[in-house]
């Protein structure tokens, strides 16, 4: 069966070579019958052998719209491209403007299959996708996707229009064509819909939005300085009493956050206030989804320090907390990220944060999340944010009390370098301004012989080797600590990087080895 089958596709890919060459369509629609059975049979053997035989190329002169064969044509090419293989040869075989051009067509039969043979073709395909940026597809789509009133069709054109909007040139060429415009259009008429397609493109066309302002040039483009009406219409999804429309509106904040003077404009505009109301009505019952959203968009506004006080104020903080019971990882992680961006510098909200039993009981917990890596760092970058940025004796207690200190020596050998030194300036301090209370945790979580390990690490950038020096000199006002230095032979470690190339470290070490003699 399987010979025959593949004699029989041969035998057809040989005639359809002759077809294309004459002009009679009935010897190619049978050849063309045989090939779509074949795909129908089985797709990837079939698609190999069109492959070897070259026949790719011979489709763009039957994509003709005059054409009988043509739904056939884009047919083929739709159920060839299903194969992650055959993308690039479609692309190579110019077969990316001819099939641009039958959107035009308005014939049924031929826009179905062209859409779907573009939409396969560019699907998860970069080389396609930079084909296309040369093309007029962007008009073409937008300007189909105004003449459709069918449900059908319009998905189709966003099937078409969802892979392509992933790349930055075809982004900005959909929004200068006027996609957004559609798009709004869309949600306006959908979003009281009860029916199963109202909902879908409801859904289709927020996403789509929101894929839109993934790129810098297209999101600056709608932002307009913040007086852009897609900006406002996008505003007033956050009130919205529909779940995908809170949604799209929280992410595309979120989007719109990308650099600082949209930040500090939207800080002043009052969003703030609409992103709290939104996470307000989700403590209880939450959408996942929503609440991981409404805190990105919180995260990023945060960003400027401009903004962080003005929110602080408003009550960020507060509202965040409500979230901490959540069991949901990534709503854990975006809470963690939005705290830790809001105390950056700011020294009472700091203090008052890692004052907070709750706070800190909850964070030494995540601490542990082993099967969530993104949780478990960003609650060690919290812990340490909070004690660096207060200096207060207090929150190095509460800390210390709740158990974090073993985090934070663990948080010292991570292989992110930044961790590794936000864990070390933590630890100085705790050694700094409590170290008697910390003094069981350091020799219960091996803290010197970490601390050696650095030093001996040529690998250890130079900052990791300054400040586990200082908290090597911080350590020794405690005996037990102090015993496991001199047993460890740091002297040793630190008289050899007298000689390190860094100035600080090198002048650092000098300093350390005379502690270090004196005490001996």
């Amino acid at each position: 069966m399987k010979c025959l089958f593949s004699d029989n596709l041969s035998e057809a890919l040989e005639k359809l070579k002759l077809a294309s060459t004459d002009s009679t369509t009935d010897r190619a629609e049978s050849c063309l019958d045989c090939l779509l059975k074949a795909l129908a049979n089985n797709n990837t053997e079939a698609s190999m052998k069109i492959q070897e035989m070259d026949i790719l190329p011979l489709l763009p002169t039957l994509l003709n719209p005059q054409s009988s064969c043509t739904p056939k044509v884009a047919n083929i090419i739709a159920e060839v491209a299903k194969n992650e293989f055959m993308r690039s040869p479609c692309v190579d075989a110019g077969l990316i403007p001819p099939l641009v051009q039958l959107l035009n067509s308005t014939d049924q039969e031929v826009l179905l299959q062209t859409g779907r043979a573009l939409g396969n073709i560019c699907y998860d395909s970069q080389s396609s996708k930079e084909q296309f940026a040369s093309t007029n597809i962007a008009e073409e789509l937008v300007h189909l996707f105004q003449k459709q009133s069918e449900h059908e069709k319009k998905e189709m054109i966003f099937e078409v229009l969802a892979p392509l909007a992933e790349n930055d040139v075809i982004k900005l060429q959909l929004v200068e064509a006027g996609v957004v415009e559609c798009l709004l259009e869309v949600v306006a008429h959908t979003v009281d819909g009860e029916r199963e397609e109202d909902v879908a493109q409801l859904k289709t066309a927020s996403d789509l939005m929101v894929l839109l302002l993934l790129g810098d040039e297209s999101m600056q483009k709608l932002f307009e300085g913040g007086r852009g009406s897609v900006f406002q219409r996008v505003l007033s999804w956050i009130p919205s009493h529909n779940h995908q429309l809170q949604l799209a509106g929280a992410l595309a904040i979120a989007n719109f956050a990308r650099n600082d003077g949209n930040c500090i404009h939207m800080v002043d505009a009052g969003i703030v206030q609409k992103l709290l109301e939104l996470l307000d009505r989700h403590v209880e019952e939450g959408n996942v989804t929503v609440q991981h959203a409404a805190l990105s968009a919180l995260r990023n506004l945060a960003i400027p320090v401009v903004n962080k006080s003005k929110m602080l104020s408003a009550g960020v903080a507060d509202v965040v907390l409500k979230f901490l019971q959540s069991e949901m990882p990534p709503v854990q992680f975006k809470l963690l990220g939005t705290l830790r961006m809001l105390i950056d510098t700011q020294a009472e909200a700091a203090e008052q944060l890692g004052t907070n039993g709750k706070l800190v009981e909850r964070l030494v917990e995540w601490c542990e999340a082993k099967d969530h890596a993104g949780v478990m760092g960003e609650s060690n970058r919290l812990l340490s944010a909070l004690i660096r940025h207060s200096k207060s004796k207090e929150v190095v207690r509460t800390v210390i009390q709740g158990g974090g200190v073993k985090h934070l020596v663990t948080m010292a050998t991570s292989e992110h370098m930044i961790m590794q030194n936000e864990a070390l300036v933590a630890l100085g301090l705790i050694a700094a301004l409590d170290l008697a209370a910390a003094e069981k945790d350091f020799v219960g979580s091996s803290l010197v012989s970490v601390l050696h390990k650095l030093l001996s690490d040529e690998r250890s950038a130079p900052e990791i080797k300054y400040n586990s020096m200082i908290l090597i000199c911080a350590v020794m006002g405690s005996e037990p600590l102090h015993k496991e230095v001199q047993n460890l032979a740091f002297i040793d470690v630190v008289s050899k990087l007298r000689a390190h190339e860094n100035k600080t470290v090198s002048h650092q070490a000098s300093l350390t080895e005379q502690r270090l003699t004196a005490q001996s």
